[in-house]
């Protein structure tokens, strides 16, 4: 009888520890050394576990606190050495999880860039989640600091600095 038990806890150990593990690689963990301080790095999720060349949705969230003025454009900005590639036509902004509709996206390979108009400013102290689907992972696995920074209403032309998504692809 105790071999059984004890066959039937491993058994189920090992059933439901994999897929825990492959579920944790989506959401963002515990960061000892980022270089990004604590305040500054952003909620994130990966639909689908961040696999290189693989293919994913990457849900970028901004907290309302960090929502301090309503917000015209958000310009996410990545390193030179992530290869994925985004899908502009499959991105959207929800605003407290209600989908809002989009003037235009624009990708700047070169420059590294991806720049998302809503249609109307979002409001200050919204809850953002920036909905990025179809996106290839690079082919080669690291960590990948995704900035993000954007242009209010009326403000002057420059964009301000919100936060890091401190992504992981593996």
């Amino acid at each position: 009888m105790r071999r059984l038990l004890t066959a039937l806890a491993v058994t189920g150990c090992v059933l439901t520890g994999l897929p825990a593990i492959t579920l944790a690689q989506s959401l963002p963990g515990f960061t000892l050394f980022s270089g990004v301080k604590p305040d500054n790095q952003l909620p994130f999720r990966l639909d689908f576990g961040g696999q290189t060349d693989g293919w994913d949705r990457y849900r970028l969230r901004i907290p309302a606190q960090k929502m301090k003025l309503a917000v015209a454009q958000f310009v996410i900005v990545y390193p030179n050495y992530y290869k994925g590639t985004f899908d502009t036509k499959d991105i959207e902004v929800q605003v407290r999880g209600k989908k809002v509709p989009l003037s235009e996206v624009k990708w700047d390979k070169e420059g590294r860039v991806l720049e998302i108009f809503p249609e109307e400013p979002v409001p200050a102290g919204s809850r953002v989640e920036l909905v990025l689907s179809n996106v290839r992972n690079p082919s080669s696995g690291g960590t990948f600091y995704f900035n993000c920074q954007v242009l209010s209403p009326g403000d002057v032309p420059l964009l301000r600095y919100v936060g890091t998504w401190i992504v992981s692809i593996s």
